[in-house]
């Protein structure tokens, strides 16, 4: 399962929304291949929040035609296959598991893949210093459900959340979110519902039961799926 920064429950908009990580930071040891990864191509391609940010396209050799950030990419096999399709576009991946940057650094390097940069830590940190009106999409793909009630909060889009996402995409991007909890789904669709910055682009059932155009699956779907899950598949359009 992709593991998300948390974010505190429906905050004030406006007031910071950088969060306390929850979860590891490391899994297995890594192999001396993916270790050499971070040590030298990671650097490459690494967004530093050291200096500010201007204009994301900057982050990138060649400027994207539009910018698109994965929340939590996992193994960012959906990462990769994204940047592959779409060589014209930058996409940004942001992962605190050491292990799941290792893989997208593999992905990175095998399909040469010079329009992805990456952040390893706080989501919220990272869309705080993206200028307004940067992003062009969102995917937010399985995140962490935290099913006990006392942990609620730490769902990763909150009111709070979700406004700090309204500032930093364009009218008309979208916020892709994919799960398997039913719950999660639910808790989430509320929010967004009462957001004044998103719309929920659904006319039926269609709409949330069938992915993407040209999505690609990641491992933890395809085991979910494999288990009997029914994901659903939420795109709320930002205003």
């Amino acid at each position: 399962m992709t593991r998300t920064p948390s974010a505190p429950g429906d905050l004030t908009p406006g007031r910071q929304i950088s969060s306390r990580l929850h979860g590891r930071r490391k899994g297995k040891k890594l192999s001396a291949h993916q270790a050499g990864l971070l040590e030298s191509l990671l650097p490459q391609v690494r967004v530093d929040l050291t200096r500010p940010i201007a204009d994301a396209a900057d982050l990138f050799a060649e400027k994207p035609a539009a910018i698109w950030l994965e929340i939590g990419f996992g193994g960012g096999e959906h990462l990769a296959a994204c940047a592959e399709r779409n060589p014209e576009l930058g996409f940004i991946g942001c992962e605190y598991f050491e292990n799941g940057l290792a893989k997208a650094l593999a992905h990175i390097e095998s399909k040469r893949l010079a329009n992805i940069r990456l952040y390893c830590g706080d989501a919220g940190r990272l869309i705080e210093s993206l200028p307004e009106h940067t992003l062009s999409g969102v995917y937010l793909l399985y995140p962490d459900p935290w099913p006990k009630r006392r942990h609620r909060e730490r769902r990763f889009l909150s009111g709070a959340m979700l406004a700090a996402l309204a500032r930093v995409m364009r009218p008309g991007a979208e916020l892709r979110f994919a799960t398997d909890v039913d719950d999660n789904a639910g808790w989430t669709l509320a929010r967004v519902l009462r957001s004044p910055d998103f719309d929920w682009a659904a006319e039926s059932a269609k709409d949330w039961l069938q992915a993407w155009p040209q999505y690609s699956s990641t491992r933890y779907e395809r085991k979910a799926l494999a288990a009997g899950a029914k994901p659903v598949y939420l795109t709320f359009v930002r205003r």
